[in-house]
């Protein structure tokens, strides 16, 4: 419950009670937390018990700790019914991606049919049916503008 308190903030906790309860009261106020702590934990206890009980003998190896969604997945993947880790091992991304690639490379390389043309009307494909994206296309002048369409407007 209190793991991630360490001394410097539990140096702080008892000077904060001196300061607040007195010296006088500090050790009754310590001991009334602890006893509400204590009652707190029995009645939790005293809870999950009865919610096992009702649940019947199927549910005799439910622990709660179980409806964490870190701790549930932990165990999931450690019981591995699914055969994850035959997945997870046979899955190389490094292959598969260079297998995309060379399929890509390939693709680039066999004569492209035909060269679309680009706005202009000439033909901005090189050799090979790439494209060349370094050459800037011809800037429209006035007389290459696109027919005006008053439907779309």
């Amino acid at each position: 419950m209190f793991n991630d308190i360490g001394l410097p903030e539990l140096a702080a906790i008892i000077v904060l009670g001196m300061l607040v309860f007195g010296p006088d009261k500090l050790p009754k106020v310590i001991q009334d937390v602890m006893r509400t702590i204590r009652k707190i934990r029995e009645f939790s206890e005293s809870a999950k018990q009865d919610i096992r009980k009702e649940l019947g003998p199927e549910f005799k190896d439910f622990e709660f700790e179980d409806l964490n969604p870190k701790t549930f997945l932990r165990k999931q993947l450690e019981n591995d019914d699914l055969g994850l880790k035959e997945i997870r091992n046979g899955f190389d991304l490094k292959k598969e991606m260079a297998e995309v690639a060379d399929a890509v490379h390939s693709y680039d390389t066999d004569p492209a049919p035909s060269a679309l043309p680009s706005a202009s009307g000439s033909s901005s494909a090189a050799p090979g049916g790439r494209v060349d994206m370094t050459k800037k296309p011809a800037s429209p002048g006035r007389d290459d503008r696109p027919p005006f369409d008053a439907d779309a407007t």
